[in-house]
């Protein structure tokens, strides 16, 4: 029979060895909380991991035992983000992204031509849901553009409602006796305005009956040229005398909505005057 004494010391060494093996603080898991967190745990302490919030777990055992070796299991526990629902679509825009996954933020951009109708961006949320709805790309329109002064529309088909979309364009033309500064197409803008609008500037009419003139490097008659008027801007270079050198030079005029000023140096030739040379036809200084 075993002695009492020998029982007694075995009771002991069993007690020693089962004192001593505590489990060591846990695995600290990416994206996870432990509870109860401690350095050291007896035989029967359990502890349980939880995802933060906007994760979930994925595989493995939340909950563990400290056993008697104490060494904790092998612990697969993994929390992985909570993933949005796709939304990497945007009709007439983009999208800019890298993941849909919690708590990544993705971007909206429309083309050229349209704005956006919402918010620029979204964000993913702890409950796997965008945080606002996805905007619409509405398209740019202009109003009915404004007619010029002395102009008409020539060309232009509005989208809806007297209204026109990005790249349409409208085309003036003027009143008879007026020219046109500018570009006679305008262009409906990605801002939603118009190109600048030409202006129609009033022709001159020509105080002088008769007079030969330098317009574009070429001798003509006046009269001849601009019997309806002369356009706006248009110049003429009008000939002069040089009576103490006895010969001719050149001025010039320029037609400036409806106002042109002829060159006091000029003279008109009367035509009764027949035997005098004009300055057209005197050599010049």
């Amino acid at each position: 029979m075993i002695s009492l004494g020998r029982f007694l010391f075995s009771i002991f060494l069993c007690h020693v060895a089962t004192a001593g093996r505590t489990c060591p603080k846990p695995d600290i898991l990416p994206f996870a909380t432990v509870v109860p967190l401690k350095t050291s745990y007896d035989p029967g302490e359990e502890i349980v991991y939880s995802c933060h919030a906007g994760y979930v777990s994925r595989g493995g055992m939340r909950r563990f035992t400290c056993p008697l070796t104490g060494l904790w299991p092998i612990n697969t526990l993994r929390c992985t983000p909570r993933i949005c629902p796709f939304a990497g679509i945007l009709e007439n825009g983009a999208v800019r992204y890298t993941t849909f996954e919690y708590p990544n933020t993705i971007s909206f951009a429309c083309n050229t031509g349209f704005y956006l109708n919402g918010s620029s961006s979204a964000r993913c949320t702890e409950e796997g849901k965008w945080n606002v709805d996805p905007p619409v790309c509405t398209p740019v329109t202009c109003p009915l553009p404004s007619i010029p002064k002395f102009a008409t529309l020539s060309d232009y088909k509005p989208f809806a409602k007297n209204h026109s979309l990005y790249g349409n364009k409208a085309v003036f033309e003027c009143l008879p006796h007026y020219a046109m500064f500018g570009n006679d197409t305008i262009t409906c803008t990605a801002h939603g305005n118009w190109t600048t609008l030409p202006e129609c500037r009033a022709s001159c009419k020509l105080s002088v009956k008769k007079a030969t003139v330098l317009y574009q490097g070429e001798r003509v008659k006046l009269q001849e040229k601009f019997k309806d008027g002369m356009p706006h801007g248009e110049k003429v270079s009008f000939f002069c005398k040089n009576k103490e050198q006895k010969c001719s030079y050149t001025m010039d005029a320029q037609c400036i909505d409806g106002t042109i000023e002829i060159p006091k140096c000029f003279k008109e030739r009367n035509s009764l005057a027949f035997w005098k040379t004009d300055a057209s036809d005197v050599k010049p200084c």
